[in-house]
């Protein structure tokens, strides 16, 4: 499960936004909507530009994208 309040943060900390994220990956923003709370699944190849993208660790990558326990405000609709 992503954890949508982290990648959020690192979303942020990067100086990007949503929209540009959907842009990175070439995707709608409904399609990012719909992967950050965890309707759909993020595909590999996302995950890889989004960690060159967000400067991420391996660590942060796996704390974002395969997050186990999500709290329930993390996958909350904006």
């Amino acid at each position: 499960m992503t954890d949508a309040l982290e990648l959020d943060y690192a979303i942020k900390k990067a100086g990007l936004n949503r929209p540009k994220i959907a842009k990175v990956l070439g995707i709608s923003m409904m399609s990012l909507f719909n992967k950050i709370h965890n309707r759909t699944e993020f595909k590999a190849s996302e995950i890889a530009a989004l960690k060159q993208a967000l400067h991420l660790s391996n660590e942060q990558r796996d704390k974002i994208f395969f997050a186990h326990d999500v709290d329930a405000k993390s996958t909350k609709e904006d």
